[in-house]
């Protein structure tokens, strides 16, 4: 501590560049020890990189706390959490740029793992960021010491020493975490799809507020489908099961019929205390399509919903920089199942119509040898028959689902109800005399083969040049991926680790005969086995978040340069 103390009175008003002195330093405080990763240029580049340890003869954290995987992840992000709000307090603006900012990312309503966080039985890691003080590009020392010295062994005491923390609310992050693993892992046991607990609260604030909504309806689960699955910490927990097959939503506008739907496509996550949704959980591999007009696909095979386009167009390989609405849906479904989804998320309001529904009336309108299109509604079942795929869809303006549906929610006024008996009935009294399209199955699940030299992350100099512009936008070497319909991904720190997991898979796995599922495969368990860090080329990155293979898979594959083989 001292000898920090020393160098910055030492380089106090010298040229910014000075501040390298400390890069790679080790300064020993009283209970932990602080590390320089890595110093910025100048006040207005992305600010430096540092962590601390703290031994857990000091940390002190009971084992119990990260016995598991579940709580290790849980423990970890509380600390985060910690962190941040510590931080917050004591920064301030100290002169140019960033300067004085001294901070992590903060996480939102998930529970997900971050580089940011380690911890085991010899010690506690945290990383961080710090905007080191300037005037201008001179360094301003005082203030330095003031961020260092002073207000970091604050933070640290408060936030990475079990004694100084809130033991009720650390337990229940873990505990509440753990739980929410347990239901998921029992839903294939049960016949399960996904799982809404009683009085989860699933309306949220806004559409840029994910907190719970005030005063909202609680869920509570119709009778036909109430299940009770048990958890380690809650026990018995009674809820809405959402059986395997085929699932519509309905109901009137504004009932809660999407409510429902996000509920399940966040449901992929861990959430933490309060938020509502902690016992709200879906098959692992759920995802989200939609239509999604103008993204690039690359050799697909959209066959299964779109085959003999005009100008002999083959859609077993399907490849356009400007796809249309119904063949971005059928393009993201087949690239979902490639990715290895089980379940399908599908909401009438983001999708193509003519890829949905085609009528009688259309039927008899336009021929079928003059309609390249198989509705969604005649393939949905040969889908979960053929290949075990289950499908939610919100859908208000159809009843021809009625048809095919295996299982029906009304929602009225946020309250769920099983109609599934009354909308076979409906089904039974208004034929809807449709033909159905398409052939008896649904066709195989093609495997394709990314080449490596499409995927190229340098800039410059620079061997990996990555950049996460919000959740929108990944910079992939000179190259833009839009993933702002790529619903499921929820913190910037995500779209940062899916672009190092690109540059990683494209120099271990992109081998010219590794089909993509199995790279997809290869990248999650490296990841399970090394964390984060072994993705990523930079030295203890602070703002990695966890993904899911199928976000890695949407990126691979709007990556506009992307070539494939089969």
């Amino acid at each position: 501590m001292n000898r920090l103390r020393e160098i910055l009175h030492r380089i106090d008003g010298r040229g910014y560049k000075a501040y390298k002195d400390l890069e790679r330093q080790r300064f020993q405080f009283p209970g932990f020890e602080l590390v320089v990763d890595h110093i910025q240029g100048d006040p207005f580049a992305a600010p430096s990189r540092f962590h601390v340890l703290v031994p857990q003869g000091v940390a002190d954290f009971p084992p119990e706390t990260f016995s598991n995987r579940s709580r290790g992840v849980a423990l970890r992000d509380f600390l985060v959490r910690a962190f941040a709000r510590e931080a917050r307090h004591v920064s301030e603006r100290r002169g140019s740029g960033k300067s004085g900012q001294l901070f992590v990312d903060a996480p939102g309503q998930e529970i997900l793992e971050r580089s940011a966080c380690q911890v085991n039985q010899d010690y506690v890691e945290l990383r961080f960021f710090v905007g080191l003080p300037a005037a201008g590009r001179r360094i301003l020392g005082v203030e330095a010491e003031d961020m260092l010295v002073q207000a970091l062994p604050v933070i640290v005491e408060a936030a990475l020493y079990f004694k100084n923390l809130d033991h009720k609310a650390l337990w229940e992050h873990v505990e509440a975490s753990e739980d929410t693993d347990a239901l998921r892992a029992s839903l294939e046991t049960l016949g399960l799809v996904a799982f809404v607990a009683d009085d989860s609260v699933l309306p949220r604030r806004s559409g840029v507020d994910d907190r719970p909504l005030a005063r909202a309806v609680p869920f509570r689960s119709p009778e036909r489908l109430r299940v009770t699955i048990g958890a380690p910490s809650r026990g018995a927990v009674t809820g809405m099961g959402m059986p395997q097959g085929v699932t519509l939503i309905v109901g009137g506008g504004f009932h809660g019929k999407s409510t429902l739907l996000r509920a399940f496509e966040r449901g992929v996550y861990n959430h933490v205390p309060g938020d509502g949704r902690e016992l709200v959980v879906s098959d692992p591999t759920a995802f989200k399509v939609r239509a999604e007009d103008g993204r690039s696909v690359v050799g697909v095979d959209i066959s299964p919903f779109i085959d003999r386009l005009p100008g002999g167009v083959d859609t077993r390989w399907f490849t356009t920089e400007n796809a249309s609405g119904s063949t971005s849906q059928a393009a993201n479904i087949a690239e979902a199942l490639e990715a290895g989804s089980r379940l399908l998320l599908v909401d009438e309001d983001t999708s193509a119509t003519n890829f949905m529904i085609r009528d009688r009336r259309m039927q008899a309108l336009v021929e079928k040898r003059h309609e390249p299109i198989t509705p969604f509604v005649d393939q949905v079942q040969r889908l979960y028959k053929d290949h075990g795929v289950s499908t939610v869809l919100v859908m208000g303006g159809s009843g021809d689902y009625f048809d095919v549906a295996d299982t029906v929610i009304a929602m009225v006024e946020y309250v769920p109800q099983e109609v599934a008996e009354e909308a076979r009935a409906i089904a039974l009294k208004y034929p809807t005399d449709r033909t159905l399209e398409g052939g008896d199955h649904f066709g195989p699940i093609p495997k394709r083969i990314p080449l490596a030299e499409s995927l190229d992350p340098r800039k410059g100099r620079r061997e990996v040049n990555l950049k996460a512009r919000g959740t929108r936008t990944l910079l992939f070497g000179r190259d833009e991926i839009d993933l702002s319909h790529v619903e499921q991904v929820v913190e910037d720190g995500q779209v940062k680790a899916i672009g190092y997991a690109m540059a990683y898979a494209r120099q271990r796995y992109m081998d010219g005969s590794t089909p993509l599922r199995e790279i997809l495969g290869r990248v999650q368990r490296d990841v399970q086995q090394a964390g984060l860090d072994g993705i990523s080329h930079i030295l203890y990155p602070p703002d990695l978040v966890g993904f899911r293979a199928q976000e890695l898979a949407a990126a691979v594959n709007r990556l506009r340069t992307l070539r494939v083989k089969p």
